[in-house]
């Protein structure tokens, strides 16, 4: 208070304790890709980051689902790509035809793991082609946005390989270079290939091709995801682009199943149970030929319905359909992990032997052989793997950043509990920015740590016995600081920390004894 020069009874209020450390979000991702439109209201969204919290919410700003179309055709002879459908002495296969998207189903499989509030990045519309340049130009968007934690970009697969590399080496400067407060979530490129494929491997090109640089701010999974994001209700033969090879082949499909009819005479095609079966063939025949010509959604949900349940052939194909749409990258899905296992236990806990949600399978069975080069490799660079257990489903069996070799930043729990602290710490400091460089403020900056860093070691945080054994702070003259950096107006706390890590191996002995009795 100011100078007292008037008789009288002052009264002064000083604060007992220090200001406290808010605990920042640690699982708040932000997503990159093409979307149906991006506006509120009236207000452009492309290439501007903007929250949201749901699915709901998603629809509303960025619009529905991609419309995929497929083509039938031949399989080539020199095809190494299994078939779709065989008839006859012909096999078929079925690509996509139109310019495949993925955020939209990253999303549903995003928060169908327990994904919550997060910031999508719109590039672009379906009616323009996945870029590398679109999609690099969508990162810097992020610069000004403090409160992601997380960074995908599940669409960068659909690339060329060297041009998806270029992607996530963006990706990771962007997170461990620039921002240093986030970790990007990295998918492997033709990962939904065996390793022994012939085209080559796909992990062994992966960790070639990324580099070194911000190894410890990412964190890479393998393989991808057979999903139940797409139902059979969002697909029906409108999703075939050449209709007419689709109705030449169930045509031969009904004919076939009527040969018995071909060469019968008059009289025996007059019988009442020939009547009926070629009355049937014959509506079958109408119903496949009425493929070019119905519209109205009512009279294509009544044919779709009516093909499903007449033609094994037709359900092959939309089954077929379902499954390319429903392979995805897992980048997506472990940004949900990652919220949901933060939420429940907190960020130190590793996310890790936990189940997906809407995942039938993973692309690849992984053995136990198999992850010892993806898990502990000379290169340091640690491939999460996601795999398959008898009687427990898919689970995410891996939790360590690419930066395997690392005893400092090996697992992802631990780069992550490191970045929530700073940022805490950080921002939580900055109310003392300009105050007197002196040693009440050196007491108060260090009782406002310590009693943050004592709450995070009661919840399991950090490892220790006791607060002295998990952590220390240490600011003051002669400690941290010299005359010089007071003069300077340069404050210095050292925080030493003893971060919880996971039990990734676990070893039981056993040894016989003696005979006792």
């Amino acid at each position: 208070m100011g100078v007292m020069k008037t008789p009288g009874v002052y009264i002064v209020e000083k604060n007992a304790f220090p200001n406290s450390v808010v605990e920042v979000a640690t699982a708040v991702p932000a997503f990159i890709g093409f979307t149906q439109k991006a506006i509120n209201g009236n207000k452009s969204l492309l290439n501007k980051p903007w929250r949201i919290t749901s699915m709901a919410e998603f629809r509303r700003y960025y619009g529905e689902a991609p419309e995929p179309e497929f083509e039938i055709a031949e399989k080539p002879a020199d095809s190494l790509e299994d078939a779709a459908i065989v008839m006859g002495d012909k096999s078929y296969v079925i690509s996509q035809s139109n310019t495949k998207y993925l955020l939209y189903y990253s999303m549903m499989l995003f928060f169908q793991n327990g994904g919550g509030p997060c910031y999508i990045v719109s590039v672009g519309n379906y009616t323009n082609d996945v870029e590398a340049a679109k999609l690099l130009a969508g990162i810097p968007t992020l610069l000004k946005e403090q409160e992601p934690t997380m960074l995908a970009i599940p669409e960068a697969i659909l690339l060329a390989e060297d041009d998806c590399i270029s992607v996530q080496q963006a990706s990771l400067a962007h997170c461990g270079g620039v921002m240093r407060n986030r970790v990007a979530i990295l998918d492997v490129w033709n990962g939904h290939l065996d390793r022994q494929d012939p085209s080559g491997d796909c992990i062994e090109s992966f960790r070639s091709k990324l580099g070194i640089n911000y190894l410890d701010f990412s964190s890479a999974y393998y393989p991808w995801l057979h999903t139940t994001i797409v139902q059979d209700s969002d697909l029906s033969f409108k999703n075939i682009a050449n209709t007419d090879v689709l109705i030449g082949l169930l045509k031969e499909e009904v004919t076939a199943s009527f040969t018995d009819l071909d060469g019968l005479t008059d009289d025996q095609l007059a019988s009442p149970s020939n009547k009926l079966r070629v009355a049937k063939r014959d509506q079958m025949l109408t119903e496949v030929d009425s493929l070019a010509t119905v519209a109205g959604d009512a009279q294509i949900v009544l044919l779709n319905k009516t093909l499903s349940s007449m033609s094994p052939l037709y359900m092959s194909i939309l089954l077929d359909i379902k499954g390319k749409l429903n392979l995805l990258p897992p980048s997506a899905c472990m940004a949900g992990i990652y919220t949901m296992v933060d939420n429940a236990r907190g960020v130190w806990k590793a996310p890790a032997n936990v189940s997906l949600n809407a995942v039938v399978s993973p692309a690849v069975n992984i053995s136990h052989d198999e992850q010892e080069d993806l898990n502990v490799t000379t290169q340091g660079k640690s491939i999460n793997a996601i795999r398959t257990f008898i009687g427990e489903g898919t689970l995410v069996w891996g939790a360590r950043t690419l930066d395997g070799n690392s005893l400092d930043w090996r697992y992802i729990s631990v780069r992550r509990t490191m970045i929530m602290l700073e940022e805490s710490i950080r921002l939580a400091a900055k109310a003392y920015v300009f105050e007197p460089n002196t040693a009440n403020t050196w007491t108060t900056l260090n009782s406002m740590i310590t009693n943050f860093l004592t709450g995070i070691w009661k919840r399991g945080g950090l490892a220790g016995s006791v607060p002295a054994d998990a952590f220390s702070v240490s600011v003051g003259l002669g400690s941290t600081m010299t005359s010089e950096d007071i003069l300077e107006g340069i404050l210095r706390i050292t925080v030493l920390v003893a971060v919880t890590r996971p039990a990734e191996f676990i070893e039981i002995t056993f040894q016989q004894q003696m005979q006792k009795s």
